[in-house]
C-alpha cells in the first residue's frame, strides 16, 4: 500500500484490537462491526492519524479483561468506514504487516497498545513477485478444497477462482473459512505465501472426508 514500502515507515505504538477468530493478512480485507465502547474511541483516534490497528487472537490465561496476546499480529489500515444511525462504526481493515507484540504500553486509554515489532515481516510490504507454487501443489490444494466445500455443502465459483491471483485466493480462502482460532493462528504464523498454502492444504485435508468425487478443478 502506498506510503507503507518498508516497516519503519509504520507506527511503532499501533493499538491493538483482540478478537479471537479474526483473521487479517497481509493485502487481505476484513470488515469490522464495532459497537463496544473502547473500540468506537479506539477507531475515533485512529481516524485522525494514521488510520492503523492491530489485529490479534488472545493466549489461554491470563486476565479476563487484558488477556494475554498471540505471539504475531497483523497491522491494518482503515480503508472503508461508516457509521449507522444507532452509532456502530463499520469499517474495513486492509492488512499491511504482521507483528509481534513488544512491550505494552500503561492502560492510559481505554483500549490497548503496543510496540510493534515489524522487523521479521519486512517481506510481507514487498511487491517483489511470489514465488510460483508448483502445480502438483495446486492440484492438491484443489481436490483438498472441492472435498471440503462439499463436506459443507458450500459451493465457489470454480472459474472465477481459477483465475484469481494465488495470494488473493489463499488469503480470502485463509479469511473467510471457519478454521478455529489455533489453525487461524497457524495461517497467519507460515513464513510466506507457499507456507500459507501448505498450511491451508494441510487443514482443508485434515477437515475433509473423501466422497468418492476425484473430479478435479485447476487452481491457476
Amino acid at each position: 500500500m502506498a506510503g507503507f514500502r518498508r516497516t519503519v515507515d509504520l507506527p511503532q505504538v499501533i493499538p491493538v484490537f483482540p478478537l479471537d477468530g479474526a483473521l487479517l493478512l497481509p493485502t487481505g480485507e476484513l470488515p469490522l462491526q464495532i459497537f463496544e465502547p473502547r473500540y468506537l474511541n479506539m477507531v475515533d483516534d485512529v481516524m485522525g492519524g494514521d488510520r492503523i490497528i492491530g489485529m490479534i487472537q488472545t493466549l489461554p490465561g491470563g486476565d479476563r479483561e487484558r488477556p494475554r496476546l498471540a505471539a504475531v499480529g497483523c497491522a491494518g489500515r482503515i480503508t472503508s468506514f461508516a457509521e449507522t444511525s444507532d452509532g456502530r462504526y463499520l469499517i474495513t481493515l486492509t492488512g499491511l504487516c504482521r507483528f509481534e507484540p513488544g512491550e505494552e504500553l500503561a492502560m492510559r486509554l481505554p483500549y490497548r497498545q503496543v510496540r510493534a515489532v515489524y522487523a521479521p515481516f519486512e517481506a510481507d510490504l514487498s511487491e517483489l513477485e511470489k514465488a510460483p507454487v508448483p502445480d502438483d501443489a495446486r492440484d492438491r490444494f484443489a481436490h483438498a478444497l472441492k472435498r471440503y466445500l462439499n463436506r459443507r455443502d458450500l459451493d465457489i465459483d470454480w472459474e472465477t477462482a481459477s483465475g484469481a491471483p494465488l495470494e488473493a485466493l489463499v488469503n480470502s480462502l485463509a479469511m473467510g473459512l471457519p478454521f478455529d482460532p489455533q489453525e487461524k493462528q497457524a495461517l497467519l504464523q507460515a513464513p510466506d505465501l507457499a507456507g500459507r498454502f501448505d498450511v491451508l492444504t494441510t487443514l482443508l485435508e485434515i477437515d475433509s472426508v473423501d466422497d468418492g468425487d476425484d473430479e478435479n478443478h485447476s487452481v491457476q
